[in-house]
């Protein structure tokens, strides 16, 4: 198993700070940024090896390669995403199928979040699960999250962000575990999912999964500070957030 971010966004509404570089890389604790973060928390439960999609302003992650690797002890491989500022990241995880066959923790790479997450889902590991989400089942939700309703042992019944807040079970706070099983219908269904609207997120593609009859389980999460950062409010909790872990 290794890691997979998905950096390739371009966070226009983190402008100034994305003019030249991607979401990813911006600094959430002095010069450590959320790239920083997610590999060291794959590097702390034991991962060698981790793949990052890159696209906006992937010279940035380029450059820092070498140090990235050299830092957390991670092989690091970068995927292009040649649509990145077309498309949305149904389109961008399905550029990551190849790796997908090895089994991956997947972070998105705006997502600050400490290494009780990772921790969390591969202790949730075996039963024939094959793909589990980390859910936040505290947090008060509102429209823009990503919410999730899940049966008792039946796992997703519905992913997005346009349900009423009052009928979701949590929210989806943007980590996977997927296990080597689930890549080939995963892809499939991100295929399907980007070919009907490339504006659709990846988790439109759990969404098709589980309509096919595929169980997509979730993991709680527990009572853990973890923000998405889109815009500079949620940057300013991602700098408050980081400095802890």
């Amino acid at each position: 198993m290794i890691g997979l971010v998905l950096a390739a966004g371009a966070g226009r509404r983190l402008r100034p700070y994305t003019d030249t570089l991607p979401k990813a890389l911006v600094p959430v604790d002095g010069e450590t940024t959320v790239l920083d973060l997610t590999l060291r928390n794959f590097a702390e439960v034991g991962l060698t090896e981790a793949a990052i999609v890159v696209g906006y302003r992937k010279e940035a992650v380029y450059a820092r390669k070498a140090e990235l690797e050299a830092t957390y002890g991670l092989a690091l491989t970068l995927i292009d995403n040649d649509k990145a500022e077309e498309w949305n990241n149904a389109y961008s995880l399905w550029c990551a199928r190849e790796v997908l066959k090895r089994g991956v923790i997947l972070a998105n790479g705006d997502t600050v979040h400490p290494v009780s997450v990772e921790k969390t889902l591969l202790a949730a590991r075996g039963e024939g699960k094959r793909i589990i989400l980390a859910l936040d089942t505290v947090k008060s939700l509102a429209d823009e999250e990503m919410k999730v309703v899940a049966a008792g042992g039946a796992g997703v019944r519905k992913i997005t962000k346009l349900m009423d807040p009052a009928d979701a079970t949590g929210e989806y706070i943007g980590v996977t575990l997927i296990e080597p099983e689930a890549a080939e219908e995963l892809a499939d269904a991100l295929k399907a999912t980007f070919e009907r609207d490339p504006d659709l997120y990846y988790e439109d593609g759990y969404q098709e999964l589980v309509n096919r009859g595929f169980t997509v389980d979730v993991e709680p999460i527990g009572e853990v500070s973890w923000v998405e950062i889109d815009n500079h409010d949620d940057l300013a909790k991602g700098r408050e957030i980081a400095c802890r872990y």
